[in-house]
């Protein structure tokens, strides 16, 4: 109706112009958040997405499944969706349009698609006003009243591109969509409605970006292991997250994962007014089969999940890796490295996971090592000589002697005599 008509009803109604570029900008997020149910898809603008999803049913066990998991992942992103299923694009989309959440409409066949836009109601499709008003001067209420219509004279009065529009909703002839093109690179924005100045509520918009993010790097057989989130305030310079993962990943739920962790430890500087989601590199990531029988733990992925919300919560440089140097004593053979660089340890004798910051004095009885009780020396001597170069002091220049002890409470313990006066015995790691 005309806003005139609107306020003479309802004096108090909020009028909010549309935003044709937003909108166009909010379907395409949702486009490449979909990129991870199918790769084929469609934009019919100004609000509708066509997903080909016949070669992808068996993938998500059945119709059913493939749209519970669609429409979950659009109410996510805070958004309502009217879903219907068609042999053709065109049918589907007007069996959307006439349902309005009364709903899923199904057609598993040519002829289950006849019947059902048989029966569909003109009004709600997106036909031209003026063909629908020339159609009711017929009598003609219902979309089966004008396909029976003789089509050439139909097409001379309410055009042409709308009896094809008929005749390819009914599969009778083709309907060719362009496909949606997935961008090369991913960089995609909100504008918040009004400032925003709490975790919470960021959390819920940037879920938006995430989803798009996890379906963008689907479509593309893609992985990261890093993206950059940037929150823009009205006066300030922006706030950049840098969102890092412990492997190369993919998966949606990761990507909020530790999002959600990295905002709820952030403080706002500003209330924010944008929110633009970046990714500079991408990966080669193909799927990977699934087991046949599910098994216990997580593996790998459950690893690299606990170290993503360990590092989240702890920061990053708390969480890392050890990774072996060529050096025989034991406080410099090895290094901190990013987590997942490979480890590669070799020595002479036994290490112990656990090695002291620095070594720890014990006693001695008898000349030998004496910890809360007599220690039971299993293994060793190992002689450690090295780093002279070094200066000589500290962990410069080392002569020990190692031993594998077995304490009074039988923890296994590594413990070295040194060999430099003033002697003596010393607790260095403990073994797990």
């Amino acid at each position: 109706m005309g806003l005139a008509a609107a306020r003479a009803i309802a004096p108090t109604l909020s009028v909010i112009a549309r935003d044709p570029a937003r909108e166009a900008s909010a379907l395409e997020a949702l486009a490449c958040g979909c990129g991870r149910f199918t790769p084929r898809l469609a934009l019919a603008p100004p609000a509708a997405l066509l997903l080909e999803i016949g070669g992808c049913l068996r993938l998500f066990g059945g119709l059913d499944t493939l749209l519970d998991a669609v429409q979950t992942d659009i109410a996510a992103q805070g958004y309502r969706a009217q879903a219907a299923v068609a042999p053709t694009p065109q049918g589907a989309l007007w069996l959307a349009q006439a349902a309005a959440g009364g709903g899923v409409p199904r057609c598993a066949d040519a002829a289950g698609l006849a019947a059902a836009l048989d029966a569909l109601p003109l009004a709600p499709l997106d036909l031209p006003p003026a063909a629908k008003e020339l159609l009711a001067g017929f009598g003609v209420r219902r979309l089966g009243a004008a396909r029976r219509l003789p089509q050439a004279s139909l097409a001379k009065r309410i055009g042409a591109a709308e009896v094809l529009a008929l005749a390819r909703a009914y599969g009778e002839v083709p309907d060719p969509r362009r496909d949606f093109v997935f961008p090369e690179r991913f960089a995609q924005g909100i504008e918040l409605p009004a400032p925003v100045d709490n975790t919470a509520a960021l959390l819920f918009a940037a879920r938006r970006l995430t989803a798009a993010l996890a379906g963008w790097l689907a479509a593309r057989q893609a992985g990261i292991q890093s993206c950059r989130l940037r929150l823009e305030h009205r006066d300030l310079p922006p706030t950049g997250i840098e969102l890092r993962f412990a492997a190369i990943t993919r998966d949606g739920a990761r990507l909020e994962r530790v999002l959600r962790e990295r905002l709820e430890r952030l403080a706002l500087v500003a209330p924010v007014e944008s929110l633009h989601l970046e990714v500079a590199a991408v990966e080669t990531l193909p799927g990977a089969s699934a087991a046949l029988f599910d098994t216990a733990g997580g593996g790998a992925a459950g690893m690299a999940a606990l170290v993503e919300r360990l590092r989240a919560r702890l920061g990053e440089d708390f969480v890392h890796g050890l990774a072996g140097v060529a050096d025989h004593r034991p406080e410099c053979a090895t290094q901190h490295v990013a987590q997942g660089g490979a480890v590669a340890v070799e020595a002479a004798g036994p290490r112990p996971f656990w090695l002291l910051p620095e070594p720890e004095p014990i006693g001695e009885r008898g000349g030998r090592p004496w910890r809360n009780g007599p220690l039971r020396l299993l293994a060793g001597p190992e002689r450690i000589e090295s780093g002279w170069w070094d200066g000589g002091e500290s962990t410069g220049d080392a002569r020990r002697d190692y031993f594998v002890a077995l304490t009074p409470d039988a923890r296994w313990a590594w413990v070295f005599r040194e060999l430099r006066a003033p002697g003596g015995w010393f607790l260095h790691g403990w073994f797990a």
